[in-house]
């Protein structure tokens, strides 16, 4: 069930990302993110009244927040740190690259979080597991190949550092999302809660220095409902990915794994819908990362 769980995540962060390439198309990056953090509170945020003055009917339908310790509200802060700089390095990312170079390289998180799950969790990969990694990592080289065509140097490129930077923190908190589930014992909507509220928190301090005091970056931000389409997808894949890391069985280093086949939504749709170069030639690599992805879930 859990590997089920991990592609319906996959299928609705495949979406969250044509929202979040539109949303953040010529417009100010930060307030897009704290806007799409809102309302995916917004969509929590009866969960977390409801638990408090009806615990019974949440418990109920399985969305009761529990009360955590202040401890485990310091691990879920340090979360929050590591997924706002990711957060804020792949937006800006994708603002000035093509979703289909952005995506691909994204893609390269399960490496990261191979390697840690073998380190941190000792998870233990055979050889099709292998194969199927280093087939991923070939495929985004492949990627970088045809992002030269579009322009696009990935030694010179600072967005391209910044794609990268956001990928690793990404697989960093992948890791930590292990240890948040199983050791700390959080179900899904607990986590979402407070990790969301943090974040909140965190971009507001960021923008009230870096955004609100200026006019010209107030003026230059447009609201777009796809901004709230953003929120509410990412929250939806978010608690099955959790939920999925409930199982004790579950394999981190194969749940991020299952989750880069979004990536057919982000270059077979998404290419078309925003315009983008060099479709049909994304097609060769976009294949190569689907068969890493099969050889890791038949291994």
């Amino acid at each position: 069930m859990w590997m089920y769980l991990g592609l319906l995540a996959a299928l609705f962060l495949g979406l969250h990302n044509l929202a979040k390439k539109h949303a953040v198309q010529g417009n100010e990056v930060l307030p897009v993110l704290l806007g799409t953090l809102c309302a995916g509170f917004v969509l929590i945020l009866p969960f977390f009244i409801g638990s408090r003055f009806f615990p019974e009917y949440t418990k109920e339908i399985g969305f009761y927040i529990t009360p955590i310790p202040w401890k485990t509200h310091g691990f879920i802060i340090i979360k929050s740190m590591i997924m706002t700089a990711s957060w804020i390095l792949a937006y800006q990312a994708l603002k000035h690259l093509p979703i289909t170079i952005v995506t691909p390289i994204r893609s390269a998180g399960p490496f990261f979080t191979f390697i840690g799950a073998i380190f941190i969790y000792r998870e233990q990969p055979n050889a099709l597991q292998w194969v199927g990694f280093f087939v991923i990592i070939l495929s985004v080289i492949l990627y970088a190949n045809i992002g030269k065509k579009e322009g696009i140097h990935f030694r010179k490129n600072k967005w391209i550092f910044a794609i990268i930077g956001a990928t690793f923190l990404g697989a960093s908190s992948g890791l930590y999302d292990k240890f948040l589930i199983q050791n700390l014992s959080l179900n899904p909507q607990t986590l979402q809660f407070w990790f969301c509220w943090y974040t909140i928190l965190m971009l507001l301090a960021i923008l009230a220095i870096t955004w609100f005091p200026k006019a010209k970056k107030r003026q230059a931000f447009t609201f777009r409902w796809t901004i709230i389409a953003v929120g509410v997808l990412l929250q939806t894949a978010d608690y099955f990915y959790f939920k999925a890391l409930q199982d004790p069985d579950a394999l981190i280093m194969l749940l991020s794994a299952i989750k880069r086949s979004q990536l057919i939504i982000a270059v077979v749709i998404g290419g078309p819908v925003f315009k983008e170069k060099n479709k049909r030639k994304k097609l060769v690599p976009l294949a190569g990362i689907l068969l890493g992805v099969f050889l890791i879930l038949y291994s």
